[in-house]
């Protein structure tokens, strides 16, 4: 992990680029995730931290570090959601899966109280576009100290159409 972070500000998060994912649709064709679970309470994560820093010594050891850090929520239920974290092949004692599809995407910037308000500006968008959302997708870009070290709290959801 250190070798990816290595040119970024913080040695942690690379600092986030929006324009490559505002009003932008991206296809997947089996693109390769560990899956695991994160416990919430309405949606507020309690072990996030844990389930990243577990899979990501997974991923380490089996030199499967994506080169573009991707971490994509699927806010299921109010008690916990489904994390699916990028790698470049198949990790030993993790579920694996394979994500394809179609996807529009749209950059939000501010606190995660205003999600509510990002999702419907994100269907909006979708309908705008002609297409129906199928399932949305959370990309949380940095971590809370990179985002507060880069003044900027990006999250991008990624709607499939």
């Amino acid at each position: 992990m250190e070798e990816l972070y290595e040119n970024s500000e913080t040695g942690c998060c690379p600092k986030f680029n929006p324009e490559l994912w505002e009003g932008k649709e991206v296809t997947w064709e089996n693109k390769l995730f560990i899956k695991d679970r994160v416990m919430s309470i309405l949606h507020i994560p309690l072990n996030f931290g844990k389930v990243m820093v577990k899979n990501m010594e997974k991923i380490e050891q089996a030199e499967a570090l994506n080169p573009e850090p991707l971490v994509l929520s699927d806010e299921n239920s109010l008690f916990g959601s489904d994390l699916y974290i990028a790698v470049n092949k198949d990790v030993p004692d993790a579920e694996m899966v394979k994500i394809s599809g179609t996807f529009l995407s749209k950059v939000f910037e501010g606190d995660y109280r205003n999600m509510g308000k990002w999702v419907k500006e994100m269907k909006d968008y979708v309908v705008a576009q002609g297409k129906e959302v199928k399932k949305m997708y959370f990309f949380y870009t940095t971590c809370p100290k990179c985002a507060k070290y880069y003044g900027k709290n990006y999250t991008v959801i990624l709607a499939e159409v």
